[in-house]
């Protein structure tokens, strides 16, 4: 029996140094002809909520027509700004380790449940060479729903589709920064991996019930035997 298991992005892999709040004004400018007053929050939060909760903050109807406009400039918008990336952001201290690790292993097949729609995700992965250990055709994004939890079983699907395995609850791990990514295991059926590199601390990451805590990424044997769920 495989392990599924399925990675956060931002402040979980890697910090993109605030280019996604640059690159949502911008794009806002562009698509609406003036500047935004705010963007709404980010953090655990997939794109179809981000740009739909900022559209009806500033009175405009979010469409399927209008978020298809807006969502189709933030993928041309992060591409034309990919270098930046690595300028401005960095990998999480750790995390290429342990995603290089879980990658040769045969007992695992790992992807990413993100916020991110599924162009600025492999961008942002891309740009900093994470993309190679992650089957992205897999995943779960942004774009596949406003909440969280059923992209779970999105990404177990996907993964059923390509590989003929099914996962349950017990074989599905996900690993996040947010009490927003420990609510989308424990909905979705997955054992929950939260890191405290984001804003949210241990411990209020412990209070919103994820399974096990990590200060972050750096034990790279330690981090993988609490993911497999084999330490002692």
């Amino acid at each position: 029996m495989r392990t599924l298991v399925l990675w956060d992005i931002d402040h979980t892999l890697l910090n993109a140094g605030g280019l996604s709040v640059d690159i949502y004004a911008q794009v806002f400018h562009r698509v609406i002809g003036r500047p935004p007053e705010r963007v709404a929050p980010m953090a655990g939060r997939t794109d179809r909520a981000i740009t739909t909760d900022t559209l009806r903050h500033h009175g405009i109807d979010p469409t399927p027509g209008v978020l298809a406009d807006f969502t189709d400039a933030l993928a041309l918008a992060f591409e034309a700004r990919a270098h930046e990336l690595a300028a401005r952001g960095r990998t999480h201290d750790g995390a290429r380790g342990v995603l290089e690790a879980l990658a040769a292993r045969p007992d695992v097949i790992q992807s990413v449940l993100t916020g991110n729609m599924a162009q600025i995700a492999a961008c942002k992965l891309k740009a900093f060479g994470l993309d190679a250990f992650l089957d992205l055709e897999i995943g779960a994004y942004g774009m596949d729903g406003v909440e969280r939890p059923p992209l779970v079983e999105l990404a177990r699907e996907r993964t059923a589709a390509k590989y003929g395995e099914r996962f349950g609850p017990s074989s599905t791990v996900l690993i996040g920064d947010t009490p927003h990514d420990v609510r989308a295991g424990h909905e979705g059926g997955a054992r929950v991996v939260a890191v405290a590199t984001g804003a949210t601390s241990a411990a209020d990451l412990r209070l919103s019930g994820a399974d096990t805590v990590l200060t972050d990424l750096t034990d790279t044997a330690q981090v993988i035997d609490l993911i497999l769920g084999t330490a002692g």
